[in-house]
Order: C-alpha cells, then sequence, then structure tokens
C-alpha cells in the first residue's frame, strides 16, 4: 500500500503537528499494492464475541493482536528514528499522533486480510516457490528479533510466515486485476507544459480553505492591473521581472499535464507557443497571464505517463476491491482495540517487517 497513494488536510497545515501527521501518510508501505489505499480503509463494525487476543474479523479471516503489534511497531520505530521518540506527545485537539498512527495500521491491515479473501474467491494461491520464500523471509526477520522484542509484541516464527503468506497473496492479486492494463501512454495524452504566470487575485483565501470573493469594484480594480501588466509584458518587459512585482502567487513557474489544473488556466495555457503570451484569463482564483516556456517537457511527460498508468490500475483495482469489500461482514473487538498502546522500550527497535518482504519480494 504506497501510501503516496494517501491524501490529507494535514499537508495544508504549517504546524509541527501537520508535518509529522503527513510524513505518517508519506512512509507508506513500498510495496506494489498501490490500488490499495488506505484512504478508503475497510469500515469495521464493533462488536463483541472474540477469541483470545482476536482485533478483529473480516468475514473467516482474522487479524491478532501480535500481527498489530508488528506492523505498529515497525511504523512507530521508522518513525522515532527519524523524528526522535518525542513525537509521539503531538497533540491536536483530542487527537494524538499515536492515535493517528493507530488508525493508519488498521486501516493497513484490515485492507491486507480483505485481499487475502479476495486472492480466494479467485483461486488465487501461492506457488512452492513462493511458499518457500515466504518461509525464507520470516526466518530471516524473526531471527533478527531480540528477546524483548519477541516478548513485547508476543510473535512466533510461524505468524510472521502467515503474515508474510498474507502480504504476498495482496501482492499476487493485485498484480493480476491489473494484468490486462496497457502500459503504453501516448506523448499527446500525457503531454506536459511548462509556463510561467503572473496571479492578481480577485478572492481572500481564508485560514479553513474558504475563499471571500471580491467587490465588484475591487475586481474592476485588479481587472486594470492586469491589463497594465499584460501590456508591459507584450512590448518587452521581462516577464520574471513582471512576476516578482504583481503576481499574488508564490509559484511563478508551473509544469503540468491535461486534466492537473482548472480548465479555463489549462486550455489557454495549451494553445499558447513557446514564448506566446496569453490574455487575461479569469480563473476561480484571479485574473491570469499565462506566458509559454515549453509546449513539451520530455522529461515530465515521461513521469506523467507513469502516472496516468498507477491512475488506471487503481481505477481498474479499485472498481473490483471496492465492489468485494463492501459485501463482506467487519468486526471489531473495540475493548481490545482500545487499549492498544505504542511499545516504548529501547530494547525494542525493530523497524525492517517491510524492508525484508521488499528484499524477497519486492522485484517479482
Amino acid at each position: 500500500m504506497k501510501s503516496g497513494k494517501i491524501t490529507d488536510a494535514v499537508f495544508r497545515k504549517a504546524s509541527l503537528w501537520a508535518k509529522l501527521a503527513g510524513c505518517l501518510l508519506a512512509f507508506g508501505l513500498l510495496l506494489s499494492l498501490s490500488g490499495c489505499s488506505a484512504e478508503e480503509p475497510v469500515k469495521l463494525v464493533l462488536t463483541t464475541g472474540f477469541y483470545h487476543n482476536e482485533i478483529f474479523r473480516l468475514e473467516d479471516a482474522s487479524c491478532t493482536l501480535p500481527e498489530l503489534m508488528v506492523y505498529l511497531t515497525t511504523e512507530q520505530n521508522t518513525y522515532e528514528a527519524v523524528y526522535g521518540a518525542q513525537i509521539w506527545e503531538v497533540r491536536e485537539g483530542e487527537e494524538t499522533l499515536s492515535d493517528k498512527l493507530k488508525s493508519k495500521v488498521l486501516a493497513e491491515i484490515s485492507q491486507i486480510k480483505a485481499m487475502t479473501l479476495l486472492a480466494d474467491r479467485r483461486g488465487i494461491q501461492l506457488t512452492p516457490q513462493e511458499e518457500e520464500t515466504v518461509a525464507e523471509a520470516a526466518a530471516d526477520y524473526f531471527s533478527s528479533l531480540n528477546d524483548r522484542e519477541i516478548e513485547a509484541m508476543g510473535v512466533n516464527r510461524q505468524l510472521i510466515g502467515a503474515m508474510y503468506r498474507d502480504y504476498a497473496l495482496a501482492d499476487k492479486v493485485y498484480r493480476q486485476i491489473i494484468s490486462d492494463i496497457n502500459p503504453e501512454i501516448s506523448d499527446d495524452e500525457a503531454r506536459t507544459i511548462t509556463v510561467q504566470h503572473i496571479l492578481i487575485k480577485t478572492v481572500t483565501e481564508n485560514a479553513d480553505g474558504t475563499v471571500s470573493p471580491y467587490s465588484e469594484e475591487e475586481k474592476a480594480r485588479c481587472y486594470r492591473r492586469a491589463q497594465e501588466v499584460l501590456r508591459a509584458a507584450r512590448e518587452g518587459e521581462a516577464f520574471e521581472a513582471l512576476i516578482e512585482k504583481y503576481s499574488d502567487d508564490s509559484q511563478g513557474t508551473l509544469s503540468f499535464g491535461k486534466g492537473e489544473q482548472e480548465q479555463a488556466f489549462a486550455g489557454a495555457a495549451f494553445e499558447l507557443g513557446n514564448d506566446e503570451i496569453s490574455g487575461i484569463i479569469e480563473t476561480s482564483r484571479g485574473y491570469e497571464i499565462i506566458k509559454c516556456i515549453s509546449t513539451f517537457n520530455r522529461e515530465e511527460t515521461d513521469r506523467n505517463k507513469l502516472k496516468i498508468v498507477e491512475k488506471r490500475k487503481d481505477e481498474v483495482f479499485g472498481q473490483e476491491y471496492d465492489s468485494f469489500v463492501n459485501s463482506l461482514a467487519k468486526n471489531l473487538n473495540e475493548p481490545l482495540w482500545d487499549s492498544v498502546e505504542l511499545i516504548h522500550d529501547e530494547e525494542v527497535t525493530t523497524n525492517w517487517f517491510f524492508a525484508v518482504y521488499k528484499e524477497y519480494f519486492g522485484q517479482q
């Protein structure tokens, strides 16, 4: 589950909370399950009647507390290695960063369990070679744990093997579902252009994300200023200097593909030739004047091709996955879930559960 696929409002905030919470989403799992996004986790119904140490159940697939602790401890130690153990003291309102991490981990595990059920429905199994790789990976990871880590997480080698088997099945079902997608994207479809622009704002962008439009009189004043700027640009004044002097946008240069900008802006930009300057374009943010720097950015276009392919994979996978997940009975052991806490022990430093999986399965 590539969490590059996960978005969150915290990215829009400048606080320490936003920075750290954003990192929780940015690390993710570096595997090929990009279609399985934690943005829309499996919804779990709170209930009772669980087995010992059973955190949740999806139909007949079950997740135990030790499984959860492997995920949780791995990610906890990954973040602490970068930011230090004090990051868990950060809070916004009633929500702590550790609460956010718990929710992220629950979403990831529930999706893996759902995908193992989907693999069963499709008749997908691991080959003897893959089973052997699972056993090797489990032995490798388990041998890396010290006695305190084994005790704190409550794991054994058989459990680690079952977790890697689930991951491998999830990976395999994802690759089968998206196998028929044509990865060939034309230059025209992925074409990325580079422009410079000057924005004369006609709205106030509020801290809560809303906008307040200027009065008609203020807009008229902005339009006259835009006319002056356009006249100066067409008379040969350096566009970069005009950006510095007049633009209300911190980004003077943009590279983008089709569908990645507001239609009025993109439509005008894609009609320009190299070094051409547009007229005054009205967008939702204000009046724009655009200068085309390059009608075809080779490097950005190639990157955009990869993004388009990934988007197609997400769409194809999502259609089947979402329909399947909605049909599952989902139950969460609320008392046990509420009792789960991060392990704060200087002897518990393991953070390579996912790295070991990628080492054995990442290139398949």
